[in-house]
């Protein structure tokens, strides 16, 4: 009869063999785990003969809220851009404005010497004309002509000096504007002008007669008549013999 207490090599209980195997189980992923926790192989590369070059350093980056650096550079020659166009397109405007002024000053100035020009050609021989038969008449219609101080000073030189000599001998004086023999333009010109003033030089013949002067006497003579634009057109303001 067996012993019951003999073992079989290579036999053994269902749980004796369960455990072997989790042992087994346990030692392999034991050795896994040393496996993967040995470092890879290490290479050793020998250096170059001149060394190695450094890497070049990174730049800092920005902070999301720090503007660009070249922004304040663009803000600031926008506004100088701005700032230099606007004083160019003031400028042209000025510019604009004075030679639009002086264009019209001078079509002004060129528009009063013809005016002038016209108005001294019919105020010299009136003004410088009188005759002993009708002289409130003939002083009458160059008051007509005259205008401001002269105006006044006219009338009173005629009243105390020219009518009671005239009157007197009998004076008749006749102007007119001197003109070549050929019948070409009166002998008159425009010294100066500005659209509200003009001076006009001119050469007036005079004729006079009285009984102190038995036969006509010719007085040529150049004559200076300031003209002056007023609301009635142009007037003499001043009378000069040169």
């Amino acid at each position: 009869m067996a012993n019951p207490t003999s073992r079989t090599r290579g036999t053994g209980s269902p749980a004796r063999r369960t455990m072997t195997a989790a042992a087994r189980a346990a030692a392999k992923r034991a050795a896994r785990q040393e496996e993967e926790a040995v470092p890879g192989r290490t290479l050793l590369v020998e250096p170059p003969a001149d060394g190695w070059e450094d890497p070049p350093e990174p730049a800092p980056e920005p902070f999301e809220d720090e503007p660009e650096d070249g922004a304040p550079s663009r803000r600031v020659g926008r506004r100088l851009l701005t700032a230099v166009l606007g004083l160019v397109l003031v400028t042209a405007l000025v510019v604009t404005a004075v030679l639009g002024w002086q264009y019209r000053q001078g079509r002004q100035a060129e528009q009063a010497r013809g005016e002038a020009l016209a108005a001294a050609r019919k105020a010299a021989p009136v003004v410088l004309s009188y005759d002993y038969r009708h002289l409130d008449r003939d002083f009458a219609r160059a008051r007509a002509l005259l205008t401001g101080h002269f105006r006044d000073q006219y009338g009173r030189t005629t009243k105390t000096v020219v009518a009671p000599t005239a009157t007197t001998y009998h004076a008749v004086v006749k102007a007119t504007v001197a003109t070549p023999s050929d019948g070409g333009t009166p002998a008159a010109s425009v010294v100066s002008a500005t659209p509200d003033k003009a001076v006009v030089l001119l050469f007036v013949n005079q004729v006079t007669r009285s009984t102190q002067v038995p036969t006509p006497r010719l007085d040529l003579n150049r004559v200076r008549l300031t003209l002056t634009r007023t609301s009635d057109g142009w007037k003499v303001s001043g009378v000069d013999a040169l």
